[in-house]
């Protein structure tokens, strides 16, 4: 199938948490035969910041918005399905209506929400939200995450139906690296500085560090900068996806710190969580409902209510223990939870909609969870 895709981008990771989350499910798309068009706006210096020069799945198009809108819908109708993800970056609005244009007897349009709790908030707190009128008419909406509640609130608001889509583990980009002395550290958190994060941040990675102060901590990502840090945190500023295998790996344990729409929805594990696993890293993760369904605590991944706990963790787990935990995470996200597993997903649900019998969404998410308890 030839699939149209409008996203933030696949080429760079500037400012851009969703683009490993494209290349994983859009590579193991083209891997099953489909052929991808990934069309992204020149915007927020994405072009001079790439860290992907070259994607040998999908034919890249980079263009001026709004201004080749018009030409892209024209590509778009050629194809048999075409995907407007969420936050684009620029002209949402109109890509929304426009791209319910290409909807013909051959061309099924999709919605895919990359950041869900946002969408579902802002739709459902504004009535007049424009966006409120197209959910009804998109023949498939995909989520990043967000479990069964999500798909509830979706239902609510019209959806013909709504999948959930985890993020995943890329077993050909996610991997063992050596460790770094540089980069050596108690614990690294890796985020883009956003409002409903940072106060999280705060709450569990700074002031961890201001508890430890006999441990090291790493701080990564853009726009810390003017952020007043404890004197035991270096920052060291945007890191392309390129390095979070050597950083993931010269950390005794890596941490991962959910934004407060993400940890409320649950179900929602964000890609450093699986860049971790790949890696063998120790994962702590603040908790949230759903944790179970990927991965098991204690074992597998390390969970941490507040700063306190993280503090206990990192001076009571041994190196040799860390490693074990690493260890059994990384063999049961191979197991489970690659991309590739979700693009077969993806490949179910896209046939069964072909013939009009795909489940309900209700019970395909349902399904989801029981399938990985299991």
């Amino acid at each position: 199938m030839r699939i149209f895709v409008f996203g933030s981008s696949i080429t760079s990771s500037y400012w851009n948490g969703a683009a490993t989350y494209y290349r994983g499910i859009y590579k193991s798309l083209a891997a099953l035969g489909h052929e991808i068009t990934f069309a992204e706006p020149d915007i927020f210096s994405r072009q001079q910041n790439r860290d992907l020069s070259e994607v040998e799945y999908a034919k890249v198009i980079v263009y001026q918005t709004p201004r080749d809108i018009d030409g892209l819908i024209e590509l778009a109708f050629t194809a048999g399905l075409v995907i407007k993800h969420s936050g684009v970056g620029s002209d949402d609005d109109l890509l929304e209506r426009r791209v319910l244009d290409c909807r013909s007897p051959h061309t099924q349009v999709a919605f895919w929400d990359v950041d869900a709790p946002a969408t579902l908030r802002r739709v459902e707190d504004d009535p007049c939200d424009p966006f409120r009128l197209c959910i009804p008419q998109y023949d498939l909406v995909f989520t990043y995450g967000g479990g069964p509640e999500v798909v509830q609130r979706y239902l609510g608001l019209g959806a013909r139906n709504c999948h959930p889509i985890y993020n995943a583990l890329d077993p050909e980009t996610h991997q063992r690296e050596p460790a770094d002395p540089t980069l050596a550290c108690d614990l690294v958190f890796v985020g883009n500085r956003l409002p409903d994060r940072e106060r999280r941040v705060e709450q569990f990675f700074l002031r961890a560090a201001e508890l430890a102060p006999e441990k090291s901590f790493i701080l990564g990502g853009e726009g810390w900068g003017g952020k007043s840090l404890p004197a035991n945190v270096r920052w060291i500023g945007h890191v392309g996806t390129g390095s979070h295998n050597r950083i993931n790996a010269s950390a005794r344990m890596a941490l991962n710190i959910n934004r407060d729409s993400m940890a409320d929805v649950g179900f929602s594990p964000p890609t450093r969580i699986f860049e971790a696993a790949g890696a063998g890293a120790c994962l702590v993760t603040d908790k949230w409902h759903g944790i179970e369904t990927f991965f098991e605590a204690g074992r597998e991944i390390l969970v941490a209510e507040n700063a306190e706990e993280i503090v206990a963790l990192l001076r009571g787990t041994t190196v040799e223990e860390a490693r074990l935990i690493g260890d059994a995470m990384r063999t049961r996200a191979l197991r489970e939870h690659t991309y590739g597993q979700r693009a077969d997903e993806v490949e179910k649900i896209l046939c069964a909609a072909r013939v009009g019998r795909y489940p309900s969404a209700l019970d395909s998410a349902v399904m989801q969870a029981a399938e990985r308890r299991a």
